[in-house]
């Protein structure tokens, strides 16, 4: 499979570096270092990207564990995890994959063998999920035309911390997305390595284009469990569509945070508060 990284430039004539385009950071990668996500590099052969097409995880999920709700309900959908992420959550429960300690091996998967894949176990639709999947971008993007003509649907789960020229990348390909939205605090946000700004631009801009999207906030106690911040997020939310459903997922003590798991009242009560504005609101996780 020759997929060649896109959304890069040489910087000064690529001698020493290159700006990665993949996500909002803009990484400068200098040869023979990796960017913050672990999973593009630079060599004097050019730009690379390691585990593209690999994958650490195949498995056949209900749709609504990704979780989807408003888009195939009761299917099941062939789910594709990878390595690393570009963004370091300290609560992230699937950090053994997003933030490996060594040297962990992936299965490589052509497209082709991907379409064969999905035949085989009788499914409609592919996720990429688990790991942040922008760091698949060029693979996801060159296998959903090939998928679709198989009359095998993409679905990306994301952190939304892609750059624009991804984003745009997707309409079109991608035919539904749940995003994460981990805070609706811009600080805290970027303590965790992402953006507030990028994932709210992103979103709305799939949305504008056509794009399924769902909506996750994994409630947080210290973190994502502000009240009034969750109300801005909600408000954010119905003012690009009343019609996104948004999953309030329930937190539980994992990788480098330890506070006792969210109160069940505190996520009914933010049920209420996005049901005011929100048409289709689910508790998960609980």
């Amino acid at each position: 499979m020759n997929l060649v990284p896109r959304w890069w430039t040489p910087v000064n004539g690529g001698v020493i570096a290159a700006t990665c385009g993949m996500c909002f950071r803009g990484c400068v990668i200098k040869k023979g270092k990796f960017g913050v996500c672990g999973a593009r590099t630079y060599r004097d052969e050019g730009f690379i990207s390691p585990q593209l097409g690999r994958f650490i995880s195949v498995a056949v999920d209900p749709i609504e564990k990704k979780p989807l709700r408003r888009w195939r309900p009761g299917s099941m959908i062939l789910s594709l995890g990878g390595l690393r992420c570009n963004m370091y959550c300290p609560f992230c429960q699937n950090h053994s994959i997003a933030h490996p300690l060594g040297t962990v091996r992936a299965r490589e998967i052509s497209v082709e063998s991907l379409v064969e894949l999905a035949h085989r176990m009788s499914q409609t639709a592919v996720a990429y999920t688990y790991n942040e999947p922008t760091l698949q971008a060029e693979y996801i993007y060159a296998a959903a035309p090939v998928l679709k003509e198989h009359g095998v649907a993409t679905v990306m789960v994301t952190n939304g911390m892609f750059s624009d020229a991804v984003c745009d990348g997707a309409i079109g390909l991608v035919d539904a997305m749940n995003i994460d939205v981990k805070t609706f605090d811009g600080e805290k946000y970027g303590k965790m390595g992402g953006s507030l700004e990028a994932v709210k631009r992103n979103t709305e801009r799939l949305v504008s284009g056509g794009v399924h999207v769902e909506i996750t906030n994994l409630v947080v106690p210290g973190i994502s469990d502000d009240e009034r911040d969750f109300a801005r997020m909600a408000e954010w939310i119905a003012s690009v569509s009343p019609e996104i459903p948004l999953h309030i997922s329930r937190y539980f003590p994992a990788f480098r945070y330890d506070a006792p798991p969210t109160e069940m009242s505190v996520m009914e009560r933010f049920r209420d508060i996005a049901g005011g504005r929100l048409r289709h609101v689910y508790i998960g996780n609980a």
